[in-house]
């Protein structure tokens, strides 16, 4: 666990594995075609870790999952649901709407970027921000004990720089080291590391006393 900001976060990840461009995803394959041509292609691609296939989300045949797979791949590699809680994923769905359209901070700029993005009707945006929040991240207590020790601290440092902070219970304690790893992996293609002492948290992270802390308090 590494402290750090990403730099272009618009929605990001907490649970899954694999590349978001794997085969079986067509929508993701045109979509790295679309970022091939554009001259924004490499910022577009480098804004979510590509971490999670379409069938990895959550009920993957539901209508909720094809607009997922359909509509935010455009702008960006596949993200959970997990990544936000049930009441951030209304806005987050609000501020890409309002981007897709062309509109946002970046005026012509961002009109450009999007001139190749199809904008979701009303009755698209209704059931997959209806299917985001229903998946969406249970997030740990802010009284939870975990949060009063110094590892408590870390976990908050490192995990919620990327999304919510989790419930440890979410997982077993068999499952966290997995979890932590792929966390790890994605912090790492986001260049979230550093390592000079003038950026270092205090408490300094260490992975190994955040990861006794999930399996601590882990579902059984």
């Amino acid at each position: 666990m590494i402290a750090g900001r990403l730099p272009c976060l618009l929605i990001a990840l907490l649970c899954s594995s694999g590349p978001a461009h794997a085969a079986g995803s067509p929508e993701v394959a045109q979509a790295r075609r679309l970022w091939a041509q554009s001259p924004h292609g490499a910022m577009l691609e480098r804004i979510l870790p590509p971490a999670i296939e379409a069938g990895q989300l959550p009920e993957p045949q539901s209508q909720g999952a094809r607009l997922v797979a359909r509509y935010c791949v455009q702008c960006h590699h596949l993200p959970s649901p997990h990544m936000h809680t049930a009441a951030r994923w209304q806005p987050v769905v609000e501020r890409m709407l309002w981007r897709m359209q062309g509109k946002g901070n970046l005026g012509a700029l961002m009109k450009d970027m999007m001139a190749q993005v199809e904008a979701p009707p009303d009755a698209d945006v209704a059931t997959l921000s209806a299917y985001l929040r229903r998946h969406a991240q249970r997030e740990i207590d802010a009284k939870h004990p975990a949060l009063q020790t110094r590892a408590g601290q870390m976990f908050s440092l490192a995990c919620s720089q990327c999304h919510a902070l989790p419930d440890p219970q979410r997982h077993t304690a068999r499952e966290w080291p997995g979890v932590v790893k792929r966390m790890q992996g994605h912090m790492a293609w986001a260049n979230t590391i550093v390592g000079v002492r003038e950026l270092r948290t205090e408490p300094e992270l260490d992975t190994a006393q955040i990861l006794r802390l999930l399996q601590h308090y882990a579902r059984r």
